[in-house]
């Protein structure tokens, strides 16, 4: 057995636990976040969460046109993608760098 062996594993096991709680406490972080994305100069309003999660949609009536449904349905479409498209960005920053620090560990299911 190596010398301070295990003392080396103690030392990595307690840094992946402390990347662990940063990666729940950033992943909490995120489910509280809101982010808001628009469509058609503001029309269609879309708030998501960080992690991805439909909060709230605000339709302007002047885009409510009953001949036209097609083009309300688009920029709904459109101002969900850009809010989760924002979101997913959030989410690649605060995890990102600590899902790659928690992969770099053997045993670990990262």
């Amino acid at each position: 057995m190596i010398p301070g062996g295990q003392a080396n594993m103690q030392q990595l096991l307690k840094q992946a636990q402390k990347m662990q709680q940063d990666l729940a406490a950033a992943q909490q972080e995120l489910a509280e976040t809101e982010i808001e994305g628009t469509a058609g100069g503001g029309l269609v309003k879309a708030t998501v969460t960080g992690s991805g999660e439909l909060r709230g949609l605000v339709i302007d009536p002047k885009a409510v046109d009953p001949e036209d449904t097609e083009t309300l349905a688009d920029l709904v479409l459109a101002a969900v993608q850009n809010a989760t498209a924002s979101a997913q960005e959030l989410q690649q920053n605060k995890l990102g760098p600590l899902a790659q620090g928690l992969g770099g560990i053997p045993g670990l299911p990262f």
